[in-house]
């Protein structure tokens, strides 16, 4: 049998191109509009009628290249099966996202977001109308904090993991290019027009620190340096895996729940033909969603010509549960960026010692009351369950 040295050097330099590619496509920023800020206050001027008009930043590579780079690479001189399999079907994801992005602001963009996220199931959009029917709306909360407070609380968390860890790295920027909190190859964004509800603060930090750049920084550490951009289909796992933390801090409130429900309901209104305005009036009217919340969720799904995304939440956490009541580990969830269904190859290559255990252990793990709430979700829970009443879990 062939060394895990020999296995890895047959695979470094494919693994290395197709992170460095990946990197260069950047789905998210490139499907992240630019001027958000500006487009709501337009569309707040016209009485919420007409429908605004994003801009994306214009793409920094070119298609073509990244396509001939991609099927130039010599994946089939990968001996081992698992990682040959592993390579092959990133490669293939890489140039799906490329054609979506060619596609952007085109009827050809949402086909290829399905292909890369899936769409909404039947039991998935039951799911999202039990929640909004379940949980009554509430009033937007009237204490907010500005990117700046955020910024010195995301300061304070790194702080925290480089107590633990020194080498942690702090990484993080108020930007006027994106719209929303976002880590971006493990550089947590952070929208210079941010207004951020101040009891969502530390459940973000979790989120987004103590579950992406974790996981990122996790993968940086692993031979393979797919593990931080993250395997084939891994973001529907990692945002379900970001939503348990959330929870298990008490931070998956009924405003939240609400939230991502509306997303998977915008994502179906969508897929069924709707446009901007009637996925708003709708969430609003139908659904009760405050105002400045419908129209967060209805640009994230309309962008570039319609982006199904969003349905993954829900269904991530869906997923996570069902892991957590069949008896399932966490543990190699924290190895990199990586899907649920990646779990027994990355069992196998630990095994093999070609991957390392996690380097960083997530503090939202050992937050008090965290491992009870744990304990409760192995016992069985559905979507449904994680609604604790009125008052913010």
């Amino acid at each position: 049998m062939s060394t895990s040295t020999e296995l890895l050097e047959s695979a470094r330099q494919v693994d290395a191109r197709l992170t460095e590619l990946e990197r260069s496509v950047n789905l998210l920023l490139n499907v992240t509009p630019v001027n958000a800020a500006e487009a709501w206050a337009d569309f707040e001027r016209s009485d919420f009628g007409t429908a605004p008009t994003l801009r994306l930043r214009p793409l920094d590579f070119q298609p073509d290249l990244v396509r001939r780079d991609l099927y130039n690479l010599e994946i089939e001189d990968v001996a081992d099966p698992a990682l040959h399999s592993l390579l092959r079907t990133k490669r293939d994801e890489i140039a799906r996202m490329v054609t979506a992005l060619e596609d952007r602001d085109t009827s050809r963009f949402v086909y290829g977001t399905l292909q890369l996220y899936g769409g909404v199931t039947a039991p998935l959009a039951r799911a999202a109308e039990e929640l909004l029917e379940a949980i009554s709306p509430q009033a937007p909360s009237a204490q907010t904090v500005t990117a700046g407070v955020f910024a010195e609380a995301a300061q304070e968390e790194f702080d925290r993991y480089q107590a633990a860890y020194p080498e942690f790295p702090v990484s993080f920027e108020v930007r006027d290019d994106v719209s929303e909190l976002m880590v971006s190859f493990g550089r947590l964004l952070i929208p210079e027009t941010a207004a951020i509800r101040s009891d969502r603060v530390r459940p973000l930090l979790h989120h987004e620190i103590g579950t992406h750049v974790v996981t990122y920084q996790n993968g940086a550490r692993q031979p393979l340096k797919l593990l931080t951009i993250g395997l084939p289909g891994y973001d529907e796992t990692q945002e379900g895996l970001a939503l348990l933390a959330e929870y298990l801090t008490g931070g998956l409130d009924p405003r939240r729940l609400r939230v991502l429900a509306g997303r998977v309901v915008a994502v179906e209104k969508l897929l069924d033909g709707a446009e901007f305005l009637d996925i708003f009036e709708s969430l609003r009217t139908d659904y009760r969603i405050p105002t400045r919340t419908a129209w967060s969720i209805a640009i994230r799904v309309v962008v570039g010509g319609g982006n199904v995304k969003d349905a993954i939440y829900l269904r991530g956490i869906s997923r996570i549960l069902d892991l957590l009541a069949e008896g399932g580990s966490l543990d190699p969830l924290f190895v990199g960026k990586l899907a649920l269904d990646h779990i027994p190859l990355i069992q196998e290559l630990l095994e093999r010692e070609v991957l390392h255990p996690p380097w960083v252990r997530p503090r939202w793990l050992d937050v008090p009351g965290a491992q009870e709430r744990l304990d409760r979700l192995r016992a069985g829970a559905s979507v449904m369950d994680l609604y604790e009443g009125e008052e913010a879990a």
